[in-house]
């Protein structure tokens, strides 16, 4: 393995187009979504470059019209699922012994590929497959995509470069960073074309392999992305596209000998379930597995009274309704102090009533629909409960409808129990919950907003007065792994703020960042000594 101790150049973040109306790139976005809205494609699994149709198949439709579908694509049973683990342990051998450069050149390639030639591609499968604007399907898609390939690549150039022991006379010393020995399953999500890129290279361009299970509601955009990899020269087996049934998927790989580690974002009790299996078959193991995850959140907003009105109320609109609320880090609880929620209550119905939500390859549209019926039922089952709550008052929306696509309206809560279910429940759509508190019970209510929730994802203070959001910087240290002031909860960049949090919100290991890359390498330290002893006694005896 070729440890040369070299860095490469540090990137910038890549910049996004803004599709103005009229200019090239809208154009040329609204022609690709035009001809893949035509197209019915149908997804095979990919294991060791070879394409598996199982003939057991399910539709791919869109959110925001679930009549219109844009293909099909095969499931994994446990046969297929057995052939991806043997298959990524051949490739692994000859992928874990090339040259960390070599490996990074290949990642580094794709984020060319993604930000040039397939920047239209990935985007319009993005919003028409999980019903993403085009904002937030470019700065997802393409420029995160990007991102996470570039500074991926060059974090793993810093740990290479940066963790050689001191040397000493007599001896030299140096470690090598191994890949796992075994496997790594990754289980990708719906809501972030680019979580589904870095779960699965980040541990490969560190020479380990994958089993990979793409979320289904997002499996046009994840076969896309498997093919840019081909294409960029990843060998075939490296990465193993095996779509299809958690609980099938998870149950062949948890058990194999050979499993190395898990890379996992996705619902809380998924990860606790997956958790226990792992635990469960420790015996079975080469090696003990890393698990690493990113779950959750029930993300906050914090309004001191010295908050400047228009921002606070602009963070809550965004922060909560940019892609329908389904981020983990989508503001969905506010504490808002009693003396200026008059005037931020104003700001939020004016800002409200100007959303349009529709079909969000229509311009004009920020909200399409969330991403599929279970979860448009489980949101809904809330919204039902709030209107009927004496402690709930409805400010705005509250109204859905699923006859064409899976449409719920921004709708906020207002909440006299600060522990109403919805200040604490993720509900992962469109929905805030604020509790107007008294001003004289600042450091009180920071207190509860700190003990409510079971996440620690993300939050944010909004004020003037440097002292409060000092004590709430404090107060609030463990209630989010990303901490915002003056800005929403949203929009961490890669190589700006590493994301992640702890609590029930994950390990906190910082995808796009060394934190993560880290968790990825088996290192082994390696001494050889140019005079060894050749006698018994020590100093102190003669």
């Amino acid at each position: 393995m070729n440890n040369a101790v070299y860095r490469l150049e540090r990137p910038t973040n890549e910049p996004t187009f803004e599709y103005r109306m009229g200019s090239e790139e809208a154009r040329l976005l609204q022609e690709e979504i035009a001809r893949q809205s035509e197209l019915q494609v149908e997804i095979p699994l990919i294991i060791g470059g070879r394409e598996i149709k199982t003939g057991n198949t399910a539709d791919v439709v869109m959110p925001h019209n679930h009549r219109h579908k844009l293909g099909f694509f095969h499931k994994a049973g446990s046969d297929e699922v057995k052939l991806a683990i043997e298959t990524a342990l051949e490739a692994r051998v000859k992928w874990a012994a090339l040259p960390w450069d070599e490996r990074v050149s290949i990642s580094l390639k794709a984020a060319e590929l993604i930000s040039k030639k397939y920047r239209y591609l990935i985007n319009a499968a993005t919003m028409l497959g999980q019903s993403k604007n085009i904002w937030q399907a470019e700065i997802d898609a393409a420029c995160e995509i990007a991102d996470f390939l570039r500074f991926n690549s060059y974090n793993a150039s810093e740990l290479f470069a940066s963790l050689q022991p001191v040397q000493s006379y007599g001896s030299m010393n140096r470690v090598e960073l191994r890949p796992l020995e075994g496997f790594v399953y990754t289980v990708t999500p719906f809501n972030f074309t680019a979580i589904a890129c870095n779960l699965n290279m980040a541990p490969a361009i560190l020479g380990n392999v994958t089993v990979w299970k793409p979320a289904t509601t997002s499996i046009l955009s994840s076969y896309y992305l498997m093919q840019i990899y081909r294409e960029a020269g990843l060998p075939d087996g490296v990465i193993n596209f095996v779509p299809g049934s958690g609980s099938v998927i998870s149950d062949v790989t948890l058990k194999h000998k050979y499993f190395a580690g898990l890379h996992f974002t996705g619902s809380n009790d998924t990860f606790n379930g997956l958790w226990a299996q792992i635990s469960s078959n420790l015996p079975k193991y080469r090696s003990y597995p890393r698990i690493v995850g990113e779950t959750g959140g029930k993300d906050f907003i914090f309004a001191h009274n010295s908050a400047d009105i228009d921002e606070l109320a602009t963070a809550l609109v965004l922060g909560a309704f940019e892609y329908q609320g389904q981020k983990c880090s989508a503001s969905s609880r506010s504490y808002v102090p009693k003396s200026i929620w008059p005037a931020v209550k104003e700001r939020l119905l004016e800002l409200v009533s100007g959303i349009r939500m529709g079909d969000p390859t229509d311009p004009k549209n920020l909200m399409g629909a969330v991403i599929d019926e279970k979860s448009f039922d489980f949101i809904v089952s809330y919204l039902e409960a709030a209107k009927k709550s004496p402690d709930v008052e409805v400010l705005t929306g509250c109204k859905w409808d699923k006859s064409t696509g899976y449409f719920i309206e921004p709708t906020i809560l207002v909440c006299k129990d600060p522990k109403y279910a919805t200040m604490e429940t993720e509900l992962f759509g469109p929905v805030m919950s604020i509790h107007i508190y008294d001003d004289d019970k600042y450091e009180e209510t920071l207190k509860l907003c700190d003990e409510t929730s079971l996440y620690g994802l993300t939050g944010s203070i909004f004020g003037k007065d440097r002292y409060a959001i000092s004590l709430a910087t404090e107060t609030l240290k463990y209630a989010a792994g990303n901490f915002y002031i003056n800005d929403k909860t949203t929009g961490a960049m890669v190589g700006q703020q590493p994301f992640g949090g702890s609590r029930a919100s994950g390990t906190n290991d910082k995808v796009g960042s060394v934190f993560n890359l880290i968790r990825w390498v088996n290192p082994r330290s390696v001494k050889e000594n140019y005079m060894p002893p050749k006698g018994v006694a020590f100093p102190h005896m003669s």
